[in-house]
This record gives structure tokens, C-alpha cells and sequence, in this order.
């Protein structure tokens, strides 16, 4: 093979130096670069300096676009996520941390796919086709029409994918493939950035659809370049706190389909089953509730979900209180107390907090201020809010309750699940159930002291 040359590449950030250095000029990160020596199939021709290049064809923006076929592969949730189905063509890449399931989500697609009429491909460069069988006959499986093989030279595969005509391609994963016009590491960043561009260009020129499963650092990001995420069309995030056996798949970003959509998968002795009421399985409706729990209506993508927060206020053995949280963010939580501790009088500063959102769900949405609050003060106050109350609405540093996105949504799957009253803020419009309406957090903290509902 021909060397055109060496080049020091960062495995942090992908950038490129023309020498080797002990930090990396563009992330800072120390020893990180490493000599790469780019090569030249045999036979392969430089490219000419005079060839002359194609005319663009501009569009207007007033001409009208079909919208893109989608392929149905029958998991529903998966399919919620992409936003309808899979495109024909798209290049998805699923991100998650190992043992979470994400061989084991992808094999259910592409056998409930195949059963559909879809001609699907699994290519795995980290098993042998003997586990995937006998992971198929565990999970009942091993009747569907999927083609299998273990490859990792990328040469290799994009021959066969030529070759072969199918629908559906999931490569599994991107860190295990070899490009050979590069003299880098198998799961290196130029291994990695290649093999992403040779697929997405596949994927684009012979309509294929292809999923990608990629490795996620110890930070939870996806391992190599962060361009392989720009490359692809969309990019799902498979998640799951260990002892629960909830998983959650959540569109981080998707150019056909809303972003933050979320699909609800329980995991069990025959793989991964789908849940369609995540609120039902999210709530304890055992019993009543107790001090330092509330039910939060919240939006996750375009689904409304109903989570319970869970506080604890104890006295601290310590000089300095602890402050833990579970599932939801721990600057949000510092914001909260100080607004409890000023504007509302609630003393917390010597006392332990924790808070946790029950089932595993991570939280992010603002809305969920007024949920940490009200379960924080049901602790330090020792009182329980009504059974069937929800609460949501946004805090701010004046210490005000903000209106949030999509209230009539919430209060709706609030209903469906036999929950009368909410605690939200001011002049909440609806039929269905009995408003607690407050403009201030304090007057939420005394109605909960005072056990005010009537």
C-alpha cells in the first residue's frame, strides 16, 4: 500500500496535527494524540485536479416535498422514537451504556421487521453467529427471516450490502469495524469516522436503512468523534439505571421525527417488552401516600408521563448536610432549596435532603420544580399531599410559579389514571378535575402545611 503520509489524531476529539504533541491544542486533553498513517487501496486512483465539476440545481422553497416513506417495524415504541418507522435510506446510531440491551432491542426490531415482509440484515463484528441464534431462541425468536453474519472489515461488508439487496442493515457495532485505507486501531477515531461516512453513503445511494450501535464513554457520550452524530440522520439513546429492569429509548436528535420522543421498554427473561402506559408503571397505587412524595405530570417528547418524586428531610449527623439526588439535576435541586429557604421560610440549610425520581425515569423538564418542592416540604413538614393530587409548574428565583407547556395534556392522562385535583399554577382551565391554583411558592408550602384541599 502507498502511504500518503502521517497524521497525529486525538482520540478525544478527533482533531488532526501535523505533529506530535502532549497536549492536544483543541481539547486539552494530555497524551491523546496518536500517529495515524493514512494508505491507499491497491488500484485506487488519485483523484484528478482536473475535473471538472457538476452545476447545482436550485429549488424554490414553494415547490412541494412528498414526506418520506417509512418502514413499519412493528416494535411500536421503537418506531414512536424514529417518528412513524424507520425512513428508507436514514442512518441511525443507538448509543448505550453495555448491558442495557441494545443487541438485544435491535435483534427484536429486525426480527419483527423480517416478519413484516422487510428484508433485514444483522451484520455483528462483536458476537459469533452462534450467540445471536441462541439469544433469537431465548427470546422466541429464531422463526424470523433475518439474515445473519460476523464480519468487522468494512471492505467486506459494503461489498455484500452492494451485492445483496435489503431494507433494513443493523451493524452492531461501529467501534468493531476495520476500514483498511487506514492504518488506525479498530474503535480509534479515524476507524470510526470512516466506517460511520462509508455507511451513511451507503445508506444514502442504495435507499438502505441502517442502524448503527455505538459505545459509550465512562460520561455517557457516545465514543469517537462527535461528527459521526452530525453524519447520521438520527441518534437514540438507550438508557436504564441498573436493579430496575425499565429501559428507556429516547430520540436525542432525529431529522424526520421529534426530538426527546421517549419509548418505554420493561426488560424480562424473553428480552425486551413493550410498555404502553409508562404512567401506570412508573406509580405506587398501593397504598396511600406518604409525606415526602409527589406525583409529577410530565412531557416526555410528545407523550405526557406521570412520575413520583420522592424526598426525605433528616436531621444531619454531620458538620456539612448532605445533598443527594437521583434522576434529576442536582444544580435544579440547589436552586429549589435556596428559593425554599428565602422566599418561603422553610429552614433546610442544617438538615440532610435527598430526593429520587421513582422507577429509573430521569427528569429534565423545568416543570418539575414545583413537584421536588412540594415532596421536600410534605418531608420537613411531616405532611402528606392528597392521593389524588398532581403537581407541576415552574419556579423562579423570585420565588413566583410559573404556567408551563401543554398543562391540558398533563391534567388529561393525570384523569385517565383517577387523579381529581391539581396543584399547578394560576388559572388552569379545565373540567375534569379541581384546581389548586397558586401564584406563589409560599402559598403552595402553607397549603401544604396546613393541609388546605377543601
Amino acid at each position: 500500500m502507498a502511504r500518503d503520509g502521517a497524521v497525529y489524531v486525538c482520540q478525544s476529539c478527533g482533531a488532526t496535527q501535523t505533529k506530535w504533541a502532549g497536549q492536544c491544542p483543541a481539547c486539552n486533553a494530555w497524551n491523546s494524540l496518536v500517529e495515524e498513517v493514512q494508505t491507499r487501496p491497491p488500484g485506487a486512483l488519485a483523484p484528478s485536479r482536473s475535473a471538472r465539476s457538476r452545476g447545482l440545481a436550485f429549488q424554490g422553497l414553494e415547490e412541494s416535498t412528498p414526506a418520506p416513506p417509512r418502514i413499519s417495524t412493528g416494535v411500536d415504541e421503537f418506531d414512536r422514537v424514529c417518528g412513524g418507522g424507520v425512513v428508507p435510506g436514514s442512518a441511525l446510531l443507538l448509543g448505550g451504556d453495555p448491558g442495557v440491551g441494545k443487541s438485544t432491542l435491535l435483534l427484536q426490531v429486525a426480527a419483527s421487521a423480517a416478519r413484516r415482509g422487510v428484508r433485514c440484515a444483522y451484520i455483528s463484528g462483536e458476537e459469533a453467529i452462534e450467540q445471536v441464534r441462541g439469544r433469537a431462541q431465548r427470546m422466541g425468536l429464531a422463526d424470523a427471516p433475518v439474515r445473519l453474519a460476523t464480519e468487522t472489515s468494512l471492505r467486506d461488508i459494503l461489498e455484500s450490502l452492494k451485492r445483496e439487496k435489503f431494507d433494513l442493515v443493523v451493524i452492531d457495532s461501529i467501534q468493531t469495524m476495520w476500514s483498511d485505507a487506514h492504518e488506525a486501531a479498530p474503535g480509534s477515531v479515524t476507524q470510526v469516522r470512516a466506517a460511520t461516512g462509508e455507511l451513511v453513503r451507503l445508506a444514502k445511494k442504495h435507499g438502505v436503512a441502517v442502524i448503527l450501535v455505538g459505545h459509550v464513554t465512562k460520561e455517557g457520550t457516545i465514543a469517537g468523534p462527535r461528527v459521526i452524530e452530525h453524519m447520521v440522520d438520527a441518534v437514540l439513546s438507550f438508557e436504564g439505571e441498573r436493579g430496575y429492569p425499565f429501559r428507556i429509548l429516547r430520540g436525542v436528535k432525529n431529522r424526520f421525527g421529534a426530538t426527546d420522543e421517549i419509548g418505554v421498554f420493561e426488560m424480562g427473561d424473553a428480552g425486551l417488552g413493550e410498555v404502553k402506559n409508562p404512567s401506570a408503571l412508573f406509580l405506587d397505587t398501593s397504598g396511600e401516600r406518604a409525606a415526602g412524595a409527589a406525583v409529577f405530570a410530565g412531557i416526555e417528547g410528545s407523550r405526557p408521563v406521570l412520575v413520583e418524586f420522592q424526598a426525605l428531610v433528616a436531621p444531619s449527623a454531620y458538620g456539612t448536610p448532605r445533598r443527594a439526588v437521583v434522576g434529576w439535576d442536582s444544580g435544579r435541586l440547589a436552586m429549589v432549596l435556596a428559593v425554599l429557604e428565602s422566599r418561603c421560610g422553610l429552614s433546610l440549610g442544617n438538615r440532610d435532603v435527598y430526593l429520587n425520581v421513582a422507577g429509573g425515569l430521569r427528569v429534565s423538564e423545568p416543570a418539575a420544580d414545583l413537584a421536588a418542592a412540594a415532596a421536600l416540604a410534605s418531608s420537613a413538614l411531616d405532611e402528606a399531599l392528597p392521593q389524588d393530587c398532581v403537581v407541576f409548574g415552574e419556579i423562579s428565583l423570585s420565588g413566583d410559579i410559573r404556567p408551563v407547556s401543554r398543562m391540558e395534556s398533563r391534567m388529561k392522562e393525570a384523569a385517565k389514571l383517577g387523579f381529581n385535583r391539581v396543584l399547578g399554577p394560576q388559572d388552569l382551565d379545565t373540567g375534569v378535575m379541581k384546581v389548586h391554583g397558586v401564584t406563589r411558592l409560599a402559598d403552595a408550602i402553607r397549603r401544604i402545611g396546613e393541609n388546605q384541599w377543601e
